[in-house]
């Protein structure tokens, strides 16, 4: 995966977070890992490395199925390619 990925899959938990009503911070504790951790995944920048277990218990955190986090529509499959195209 590249940073694009990584930055779509974090917008999709900062959506779905927001959609549920939660804080970063009240995430986090669901979760028990830390608030910067969510921000960091929410920005794209957690080291292009978010471990499969993160995601799953993130998932279960906002009460989505996993696949919808990592799971990319027409559009954003689009949009993915075009970024490759200028790189």
């Amino acid at each position: 995966m590249n940073a694009f990925m990584y930055k779509q899959i974090g917008q999709k938990v900062a959506y779905y977070r927001r959609l549920r009503d939660l804080t970063q911070e009240q995430l986090a504790q669901r979760i028990h890992i830390s608030a910067s951790s969510i921000s960091r995944i929410e920005r794209g920048k957690y080291n292009n490395n978010i471990p499969l277990s993160m995601l799953m218990e993130i998932a279960e955190g906002l009460q989505i199925e996993l696949s919808m986090l990592v799971t990319f529509d027409e559009q954003e499959k689009k949009i993915h390619w075009n970024k490759l195209q200028q790189e």
